[in-house]
C-alpha cells in the first residue's frame, strides 16, 4: 500500500512505545511551539494506523506542540504498520538521521531491538548485524552496551540528570563511563577490589558534581597508573594510597593522585621511548653515512649539554 498524505486530529495520534527519545526538554519544546505558532507544521508527520488511533513514527515533539497550540489538524504521511521490529529499526533511523536523541534512552532501547530480533531469528544479533539494524557504527553500538553495563542506580541518576534543563546538567553519560572504564581497569591490575572499585566510581561522580574533577577524560590518567603498577614501576602501596585518597578526600583530584604516584615514572618512560627513536635515527644516519649538515651539529651539539646537565642532575 503506498503512502499516504492526509490531515489528521493531533488528538487520534499516540506517541510510539519504541521511540528511544525519552527525554523532551521544555526549552526545546518552547521555541518548536513558537515556530509552529508563527508559520505552521512545516515537515509533515509519519504515522501508521493502529485501530482506530495512528501511532507516531516520526514528529513526537511537533504533535506535542500541536496539542497545546490546540490544533484541530496536522499534516501526516500514513505509512503501512510495521511489525515491532521493523518499528524500532525505523525509530533508529530516525536516531542515526538526527543524532539529537540522548545515549542512555537510546541504548535502552538498543536492548529491546536485540530482544525482538532474538525472538524472531532464535539468536542474538552480532555486532555487526546490530550496528546494521540500529543504523549505526559498530563502535557507537560498543559505547551504548558500556552504558546498558552500569549498574541501575547509575542509570537511574543519569535519566533524572537528563530530566533537567541543559543548563542544569552536571553529570553527563561520558563521565559515568569515564569513571566506569577506569575503575575498571584499577580492579583488573588488582589496585582495587570489587567494592572498592565501586566506591571510587562513585567518589569520582560526586568530584565531577561537586566540579573538583572538571576535564572529562581525566579519569584517564587512573589508567597510566594502572600501567605503571603493571610495569612495577610504582608501587601497589603507592597506588592503593592515592586510590583511597580519591575516595576519602573531597578535595583531592585526579591530577593530584597521578602527581603523588606516577607523574614522574610515566614522563620518564615517554622520554625513553623517544631516545630510543632517537638513536635508531642516528644509527642510521651514520650507517648511510650521511654528511651532518651545520643546522644538524647544531641542534646535536645542544642536546648533548642538555644531556649533560640531565645525567648531572
Amino acid at each position: 500500500m503506498p503512502d499516504i498524505v492526509a490531515l489528521l486530529d493531533p488528538n487520534v495520534l499516540q506517541r510510539n512505545p519504541d521511540n528511544p527519545r525519552l527525554i523532551f526538554r521544555q526549552q526545546d519544546l518552547d521555541a518548536l511551539q513558537q515556530s509552529i505558532a508563527d508559520q505552521g507544521i512545516l515537515v509533515p508527520l509519519t504515522v501508521f494506523k493502529e485501530g482506530k488511533a495512528y501511532r507516531l513514527l516520526d514528529g513526537e515533539r511537533r504533535w506535542r506542540c500541536a496539542i497545546k497550540l490546540g490544533l484541530t489538524k496536522v499534516p501526516a504521511i500514513i505509512q503501512p504498520k510495521p511489525d515491532k521490529l521493523a518499528n524500532i529499526m525505523m525509530m533508529f533511523a530516525i536516531h542515526h538521521a538526527r543524532k539529537d536523541w540522548d545515549p542512555l534512552p537510546t541504548a535502552l532501547k538498543l536492548e529491546d531491538l536485540e530482544r525482538e530480533f532474538e525472538k524472531q531469528h532464535g539468536r542474538k544479533p552480532t555486532e555487526k548485524q546490530l550496528a546494521g539494524l540500529s543504523s549505526q557504527s559498530r563502535g557507537e553500538v560498543r559505547r551504548l552496551k558500556k552504558l546498558l553495563a552500569l549498574p541501575q542506580e547509575y542509570r537511574k541518576e543519569l535519566l533524572e540528570e537528563l530530566d533537567k534543563p541543559r543548563s542544569e546538567q552536571i553529570l553527563t553519560v561520558d563521565h559515568v563511563l569515564e569513571a566506569t572504564t577506569a575503575a575498571g581497569l584499577l580492579r583488573k591490575r588488582q589496585i582495587v577490589d570489587d567494592g572498592t572499585e565501586d566506591k571510587l566510581r562513585r567518589a569520582i561522580l560526586g568530584k565531577f558534581k561537586a566540579r573538583v574533577i572538571k576535564n572529562t577524560v581525566a579519569p584517564r590518567k587512573l589508567a597510566r597508573i594502572a600501567r605503571a603498577v603493571a610495569r612495577q614501576e610504582v608501587s601497589l602501596r603507592v597506588a592503593q594510597s592515592v586510590v583511597k585518597r580519591l575516595i576519602s578526600e573531597k578535595k583531592y583530584d585526579i591530577d593530584a593522585a597521578f602527581r603523588d604516584s606516577v607523574e614522574q615514572v610515566d614522563f620518564e618512560h615517554s622520554m625513553d621511548q623517544q631516545v630510543g627513536r632517537l638513536l635508531t635515527a642516528l644509527e642510521e644516519h651514520e650507517r648511510r653515512r650521511y654528511r651532518t649538515s651545520p643546522a644538524l651539529q647544531k641542534r646535536l651539539e645542544q642536546l648533548v649539554s642538555r644531556i649533560r646537565k640531565v645525567i648531572g642532575n
